[in-house]
């Protein structure tokens, strides 16, 4: 072994002693070996071993040693095996960007549905108001049966915290409301179109109350966006004021609400998921009561009569679709919001539209001018260029 040789004196005698007492097989190149390849001797008349290589051999060994990262392998003197020296470079990055796709795909999918849904109900029951506060109590009831029943981990919380979740309830209540009273008097691509610019009031929120800074491009982004939704909504064969108002109040809400959120969740213990679920609880505590004063239980059965005679029982499974499934897709928004910024959650939010509005244009059969649709490609663009701008 390396760590027997003694040290070598400087006499010629001792040096010749030393040099037939170590075995043929140990032999000593002034170059370290890496990986398969060694480097030739450039200077073969100088003798294999001296006080000095291995002076440096050993230092270099130990100097490997101590480095982080490093994977080094000693061997002994009579064998084969090179001194291995390697780099372990973590996947994490890359798998997390897995899971963020996997979310952002889940939550687009069922967002698809619950707006087919959602407007079915409010053509045949045109009361946003109970319709927004049915799609919280279901979720609200799905969550504590998990609890109940062990299928989810209830969550730790404290006074603070319900204390923290109120301004989130409120703009996440008034986000709801406003975007199903939207949908209640447009097309669902016409509002989904108009809150496509939700980027724009990200920027603006962001600025005006976070203190961000934003580069150049950033700003310049945005212009598209707001160019193509302004010329969506002038060439809208049925525009409506309330709704593009509710979509606009819906932009505003849904980013205050992501803002807190994220505040929320940090340094807090509750996953995603269950932030999610307490606050539909603290959102239906909320809306309740204006449902009530707005709409009225009077209006509500007259309007479930006129809707099942018209469409049957098919209408309670549409009720009951579009109320789980918002819940399923929030639920896995709020997942993605876990690992992700409020700018980059606005992006996602904005890319899913693309897929709302094709698939409600294919089986509402909306007619769409070519400008509105040209209105439509431009803001949807402006977006990609926010998200390049963005990275």
């Amino acid at each position: 072994m390396i760590s027997s040789i003694k040290p070598v004196s400087s006499s010629l005698t001792a040096i010749a002693g030393v040099r037939r007492s170590i075995p043929a097989k140990l032999q000593f190149s002034p170059l370290p070996i890496i990986g398969n390849f060694q480097k030739p001797n450039p200077l073969p008349q100088k003798p294999l071993l001296s006080a000095q290589n291995l002076s440096n051999f050993t230092l270099a060994v130990a100097a490997a040693q101590r480095s982080d990262g490093f994977r080094v392998g000693a061997y002994e003197a009579d064998r084969s095996h090179p001194i291995e020296i390697g780099i372990d470079v973590p996947d994490e990055q890359s798998g997390q960007k897995v899971k963020i796709g996997i979310y952002f795909a889940t939550w687009w999918a069922l967002n698809v549905v619950f707006n087919i849904y959602n407007k079915k109900v409010l053509n045949a029951f045109p009361y946003p108001w109970l319709t927004s506060t049915l799609s919280l109590a279901c979720g609200s009831l799905m969550m504590l049966v998990s609890w109940v029943t062990g299928v989810a981990e209830a969550p730790k919380t404290d006074l603070d915290f319900w204390k923290t979740l109120f301004p989130v309830a409120l703009a996440h209540t008034i986000g709801h409301v406003a975007a199903t009273v939207s949908m209640s008097k447009v097309a669902v691509s016409f509002t989904h179109i108009i809150k496509s610019s939700e980027p724009a009031f990200s920027v603006l929120v962001s600025s005006l109350f976070l203190g961000e800074a934003f580069p150049l491009p950033v700003y310049l982004s945005l212009l598209p966006i707001i160019g193509g939704c302004a010329l969506a909504a002038v060439t809208e064969l049925n525009f409506n004021m309330i709704g593009f108002m509710g979509a606009m109040i819906s932009n505003l809400a849904f980013v205050f609400r992501n803002i807190f959120s994220k505040k929320g969740m940090k340094g807090k213990s509750v996953s995603g998921m269950n932030y999610y679920a307490c606050l539909s609880m603290m959102s239906l505590l909320i809306v309740t009561p204006f449902a009530i004063a707005v709409e009225g239980p009077q209006m509500w059965a007259a309007g479930w009569q006129n809707a099942i005679s018209q469409i049957g029982p098919n209408f309670v499974w549409w009720v009951v679709a579009q109320s789980v499934f918002y819940h399923l897709y929030n639920q896995v928004s709020y997942m993605s919001l876990d690992q992700i910024s409020p700018l980059t959650f606005s992006v996602g939010n904005t890319m899913k539209r693309i897929s709302v509005i094709v698939a409600s244009i294919i089986i509402f059969q909306n007619p769409v001018k070519p400008v509105n649709a040209l209105g439509a490609a431009i803001a949807i663009l402006g977006t990609f260029i926010y998200s390049q701008a963005k990275q």
